[in-house]
């Protein structure tokens, strides 16, 4: 098993972002700040499925795990970013046990599931199949993304799938799901993830959840939570582009002062 997955299913603490900057650049940038891995953002960004085996890589240069979160249910998307070398896949608006069965046959081999063999860069372009197929099973992380009302519901039964590894929590599209938006919707939000965790944690599978900042990592550790997707390469580069100009132009104004 590798280290990614083992560390997820023992839900120790780990914190990634989001990759949604086309370019390996950026990826390496990223890779080289201190994140434990990265999650490919195929489903919400303008990254092109060729472009996706070149993200991968440039992450596998730096050692960090690079997972990919794809576009939907399709089980030939998930294939295909599999057989690059993703380390997983996220897959996003899983609202019912049969979805989330579906998710596990398109991520494990047979017998677990019914993933096709294929000669991509993860079984070295058809040379190393074998030992590719002799590990996939036990490597790769299959997180699966409730954020609908409908998910909320049928969490316990979701939950009890056997080859899901991890519930990741879209605390966006959910608030909107379960009319939970603004100020006025926060606690009940919130009382909605805490029953995601609650259910996901007495299934025996680990919790994740995406935020914006880290200012309330440690109360959502506190309630079970262990792998979160912090912001996103372009939030941070947003924010730190914005603070390095609000402090250039303190600065200026400071010394226009003397």
């Amino acid at each position: 098993m590798s280290d990614f997955r083992r560390n997820c299913i023992e839900q120790k603490l780990l914190i990634g972002t989001f990759a949604a900057i086309p370019h390996p650049v950026a990826i390496e940038v990223t890779a080289a700040s201190g994140v434990y891995f990265l999650c490919i953002d195929w489903e919400h960004s303008q990254i092109s499925r060729e472009r996706i085996e070149d993200l991968i890589r440039a992450a596998d240069v730096h050692r960090v795990p690079a997972m990919v979160r794809v576009p939907g249910h399709a089980a030939e998307d998930i294939a295909a970013v599999l057989d690059a070398g993703a380390a997983g896949v996220l897959v996003p608006r899983v609202s019912t046990a049969e979805q989330a069965r579906a998710a596990v046959n398109a991520t494990r081999y047979p017998p677990l599931g019914a993933r096709g063999v294929g000669p991509g860069r993860a079984a070295a372009y058809g040379y190393r199949i074998p030992d590719y197929l002799a590990k996939a099973n036990a490597e790769l992380v299959l997180a699966i993304q409730v954020e609908t009302a409908e998910g909320l519901a049928n969490i316990a039964e979701i939950a009890a799938v056997d080859g899901v590894d991890l519930i990741f929590v879209g605390p966006g599209d959910l608030s909107v799901s379960i009319d939970a938006t603004g100020p006025t919707g926060k606690d009940r939000l919130d009382a909605a993830i805490r029953t995601i965790t609650e259910a996901a944690l007495a299934a025996g599978r680990a919790v994740g959840i995406f935020r914006p900042s880290p200012d309330d990592i440690g109360a959502w550790s506190e309630a079970g939570i262990s792998f979160f997707i912090l912001a996103s390469d372009t939030m941070f580069l947003g924010a730190g582009l914005a603070a390095g100009v609000d402090a250039a132009r303190a600065g200026a104004h400071d010394r226009g002062a003397k």
